[in-house]
């Protein structure tokens, strides 16, 4: 392959990536966040960009919430413990509740909603919401790495003569494993900024550390978003 195949192979997967509306609503989220880290709470114009950027994000996310609404009502694949579908199910219905709510915040930031108040205590239930789903994710990432663990070690009993890593199973079981606790990190970290956001703790988590969670979460997001490279012929 020329290195202008490879240029263009190279720009096609980042156009790929630039045309989700999610990738481009977590480079915003970053953003967001790392003005809210530099401005530390405090006015100026770190802190002018975290609250537009804030508001111009809630654009990206009109009608969002009908994707957990559908993972709602969808069935779950057989196999899957009671008590990780009752959580699997409560993410989804609070994530969902979170984007709908949320939509009423940006009605009533841009002037449309003209109760002020109203406005502000719906945004306060919406992040509960959003810090309910992502306490939910995290313990259905944790139940799901003790079922892959458990999976994983009885392969491991069966491959005892061979090498696990040249067994395809084995790594696909292994990658699945990383992507959960990349999960699992990010949504710890989401119900710390949470916390941040609705003031809970503000003497401990506070609008610095919010930013700085918020800028590391987006980050993960970005990633857990990219495209797959195309895979080389093998001739």
């Amino acid at each position: 392959m020329s290195t202008l195949d490879a240029t263009r192979a190279e720009l096609a997967l980042i156009v790929l990536y630039l045309n989700k509306a999610e990738a481009r609503d977590k480079i915003c989220r970053a953003i967001q966040y790392g003005s809210k880290f530099i401005s530390n709470g405090k006015p100026g114009t770190a802190q002018n960009v975290d609250k537009s950027t804030s508001l111009a994000r809630k654009v990206f996310r009109l009608f969002k919430f009908v994707n957990d609404l559908h993972g709602l009502i969808s069935p779950v694949p057989q196999g899957i413990p009671l008590p990780l579908v009752l959580l699997g199910k409560s993410k989804n219905a609070l994530l969902s509740t979170f984007l709908f709510l949320d939509q009423i915040v940006w009605l009533g930031r841009t002037g449309i909603y003209k109760n002020k108040e109203r406005t502000e205590l719906i945004g306060r239930i919406s992040l509960f919401c959003w810090m309910g789903s992502s306490f939910c994710t995290t313990l259905v990432e944790l139940g799901e790495l003790g079922r892959l663990s458990k999976s994983m070690k009885n392969l491991e009993k069966n491959l005892k003569n061979s090498d696990k890593y040249q067994n395809e199973e084995y790594r696909a079981k292994l990658q699945k494993s990383n992507e959960r606790t990349l999960a699992l990190v990010k949504a710890g970290m989401d119900i710390v900024v949470a916390v941040g956001l609705l003031q809970l703790a503000p003497k401990k988590v506070t609008p610095r550390v919010t930013g700085a969670l918020g800028f590391a979460t987006s980050l993960i997001s970005c990633y857990q978003l990219l495209p797959s490279p195309p895979k080389s012929k093998v001739n």
